[in-house]
């Protein structure tokens, strides 16, 4: 539903509350006339860019991790959990029982005393604090509303004209901070097809080799070096004593795209580390035998799951590095508006998540090229397989790719 609809479903408290934030002049008794007047305020573009100018850089996080989410209710929990990863600090969750410490000093006070508490006292609203300040804020700048029940609980949406919106003007905050190149880089990185391609490739070498495993269930250096020798992109071994962890189960082990297709392969059911030895299973036999590249969007959805506990919104700044490359841009400006978005994962810093977690593995995904530049240094475009990926198409058909 859009804004306006969600304004007429809303009570008049409510409204009156919206009202008051946009500081609208209406007869705050008429509910036509508060919509109205909430809909004028909010329609105007240099109030709704000053609202979005001056929200905290966690309120911002916090929006966007809505906006390209495609669902269009969310739980409460849900939005609390998303507010707390907002926020980039070492921040614990606040237990229901002691959100509110100054109510619960009052009350241990009148235990201790005997004394009882007034009925004024009793009906006086406690402010909210913590997570459920910044729904509550949201609320009232009518940006998230709520009321109608999913499975015994209450859920709340975003208005799905004002979700445009606010992308809308953060790609014009984005796009200010990015410098884009007037012509073409003089040579340029292109992995489209290759990771595909290479999955195949995999499935053939286990099927023709006997690949030993170590008892931690990892192949052997020389298995691993004759793996990587036979795919398209040359990778070199992890380091000793390298923290590795978070993306994908032989991460540890195996370099970072090698370690992509092996987990793919893995969780698809084709391989099998048993008896410490690497083999097909009958579902990895039919499918070498097909000797197909796998197809681009289903690695896409892949990575999307494997990489999202360490990159809550892998999903949304995807989709910010496709709407703000459509023509090629300075890595470092897109890494500089991006990283503020970026919450660190252990031993991976906001930039290295971007350099390797993003912009490096939607190389080997095929939905980017990396170029150098006379002037910007190192470039990024998207790739026409990469737009149309990440739009959701349908790509079973290989005919129905369109390369430049």
């Amino acid at each position: 539903m859009n804004l306006a609809d969600m304004l007429s479903y809303a009570d008049i408290g409510q409204l009156s509350r919206i009202a008051t934030t946009y500081r609208c002049e209406c007869n705050g008794h008429s509910k036509n006339e508060l919509i109205q007047s909430i809909l004028q305020a909010v329609g105007r573009r240099e109030v709704f860019e000053a609202q979005i100018g001056s929200m905290k850089l966690e309120d911002l996080r916090f929006m966007n991790s809505l906006l390209f989410d495609p669902r269009d209710a969310f739980s409460l929990e849900e939005l609390i959990a998303r507010v707390q990863q907002s926020k980039f600090g070492d921040v614990q969750p606040v237990p229901e029982s002691s959100a509110h410490p100054t109510a619960q000093a009052k009350d241990a006070k009148t235990k201790r005393t005997g004394t009882k508490r007034t009925k004024a006292a009793k009906n006086q609203p406690i402010p909210e604090t913590g997570p459920r300040e910044t729904i509550s804020r949201f609320k009232q700048y009518g940006w998230l509303f709520n009321g109608f029940t999913g499975p015994n609980r209450y859920l709340f949406q975003l208005p799905a004209d004002l979700k445009i919106r606010f992308r809308e003007t953060l790609e014009r905050k984005f796009s200010a901070q990015l410098s884009y190149a007037d012509d073409d880089p003089q040579a340029y990185r292109d992995e489209q097809q290759l990771l595909g391609s290479d999955v195949s490739e995999m499935l053939t070498f286990i099927y023709q080799n006997e690949v030993q495993l170590t008892s931690e269930g990892a192949m052997y250096k020389r298995g691993v070096l004759q793996i990587i020798d036979r795919l398209g992109v040359r990778e070199l071994l992890p380091a000793r004593g390298e923290w590795r962890f978070g993306y994908g189960r032989r991460m540890k082990e195996y370099p970072n795209r090698m370690s992509f297709i092996y987990d793919y392969c893995y969780f698809n059911g084709w391989i099998s580390e048993t008896g410490l030895v690497l083999s097909l299973t009958s579902e990895g036999m039919k499918r070498q035998a097909e000797l197909r590249p796998e197809q681009p969007d289903k690695l896409y959805r892949f990575w999307l799951r494997l990489y999202k506990n360490a990159i809550p919104n892998l999903r949304s700044l995807v989709h910010w590095i496709d709407k703000l490359s459509t023509r090629w841009v300075s890595a470092d400006s897109l890494k500089h508006a991006l990283t503020p978005f970026i919450k660190p994962y252990y031993y991976d810093n906001a930039e290295t998540i971007f350099e390797q977690r993003l912009s490096g593995m939607m190389l080997h995904l095929g939905l980017i090229r990396i170029g150098e530049h006379h002037e910007l240094g190192r470039v990024i475009r998207m790739t026409p397989l990469g737009r149309a990926v990440i739009a959701g198409l349908n790509l079973e058909d290989e005919e129905a790719i369109v390369l430049d």
